[in-house]
C-alpha cells in the first residue's frame, strides 16, 4: 500500500531551511557564472532517446511522444547542452560559455540536481579547474580535487596487454604483481613533483599524456589537489583529462574534456545534493 504522503525512492524533497540553502547556493553560483561571461540555458526535461549520452540504457526512464517516437527523461546535461547550442541555436548565437541549473533523472525514479557549465571550443583545462576551485572558495569548502588522464590507463591496457578492468576496478594488487618498475612508481604518484620524478622512466607512448597532467597542475591556484594518472572510469564522452572533487565518499563536482560533433570542449557539473550535505553542516 502506498500512502499519499510517500514519495518514490530516489526523489528529492527539500523544505524549510535546506530549501532556502539550495536556493541561495543556486543564486550564488548563477551570479558567479554570470560575472564571468557565461549565459544560462535550461534544456528540455525530455529528449529523444537517440540523443542521450548514457552507455547503460537500463538507467534511462523511457516513454513515447504522440507519434510513438521514444523519449527519455534527461539523464545527462553535458552533451545535451552542447548539441542544442551547436545544432539548434548555432544560427542565432556564437556564444561559447554556458551554464545550467537543472536536475537529471535515471531509472527507476532517481533525480539529482546539478549546476554545471560548458565551455565550447575551449582547450585550456586548468581554466575549468580554477573556476571550480573559485566556487569552492566562495562556498568556504575545501574538497580534494583528483585529476586524471583517462588516456593513460587506456594506452597501458592496449600497449602492454593489461586488462582495463584492473584500472576501472582499482585492482592495484594485480598491477603490482606484474613487477613493472615504472608502473609501480606510477601507482604512488599524487603530486606534480611525484609525476616529474617518474616521467623519465615512462615508456615514450605515455610521456605526452603524463606531461598534460604536469602542465595542468603547474597552472592551478587551488592547493588541495592530487594527481591520479591510473584512475579510470568508462565515460561515454569524457575522453582525455577528467577531474572530480571529493569530500569523504561524496562527489562534489566532476568534469572533463569531451568532443561534440568533432569540436573539443570542456565542462563540469557541481553535484548540488552532495554540496547541500556539506553546507548544511
Amino acid at each position: 500500500m502506498i500512502f499519499e504522503h510517500e514519495i518514490p525512492d530516489g526523489c528529492r524533497l527539500y523544505f524549510g531551511d535546506i530549501a532556502k540553502t539550495k536556493r541561495v547556493l543556486e543564486n550564488k553560483v548563477s551570479d558567479f557564472f554570470d560575472d564571468r561571461g557565461f549565459m544560462e540555458i535550461v534544456t528540455p526535461n525530455f529528449s529523444y532517446s537517440g540523443h542521450q549520452s548514457i552507455d547503460d540504457e537500463t538507467k534511462l526512464i523511457k516513454l513515447n511522444d504522440k507519434d510513438n517516437n521514444q523519449l527519455t527523461l534527461r539523464a545527462d546535461s553535458t552533451l545535451d547542452v552542447a548539441r542544442i547550442i551547436t545544432k539548434r541555436l548555432g544560427r542565432t548565437t556564437d556564444h561559447k560559455k554556458w551554464f545550467y541549473i537543472q536536475p537529471i533523472f535515471s531509472y527507476p525514479s532517481i533525480e539529482n540536481y546539478q549546476i554545471g557549465c560548458e565551455w565550447l571550443e575551449h582547450k585550456e583545462f586548468s581554466d575549468v579547474i580554477n573556476i571550480t576551485s573559485e566556487i569552492f572558495e566562495m562556498l568556504k569548502i575545501n574538497p580534494l580535487i583528483q585529476i586524471s588522464n583517462l588516456n593513460i590507463p587506456k594506452i597501458i591496457s592496449k600497449e602492454f596487454n593489461i586488462p582495463i578492468s584492473y584500472f576501472k576496478d582499482g585492482e592495484m594488487a594485480k598491477l603490482f604483481s606484474m613487477k613493472i618498475d615504472w608502473l609501480d612508481k606510477l601507482i604512488y604518484v599524487q603530486t606534480k613533483e611525484d609525476l616529474e620524478q617518474v616521467y623519465s622512466l615512462l615508456p615514450n607512448c605515455l610521456k605526452q599524456e603524463a606531461m598534460k597532467l604536469i602542465d595542468i597542475a603547474a597552472k592551478l591556484t587551488y592547493t588541495n589537489i592530487t594527481l591520479s594518472p591510473l584512475y579510470f572510469d568508462s565515460m561515454k564522452y569524457y575522453e582525455d583529462i577528467y577531474f572530480r572533487a571529493i569530500v569523504e565518499n561524496d562527489t562534489m563536482a566532476k568534469g572533463g574534456q569531451y568532443y561534440s560533433d568533432g569540436v573539443e570542449s570542456l565542462g563540469f557539473a557541481l553535484c548540488t545534493d552532495n554540496l547541500l550535505k556539506i553546507l548544511e553542516k
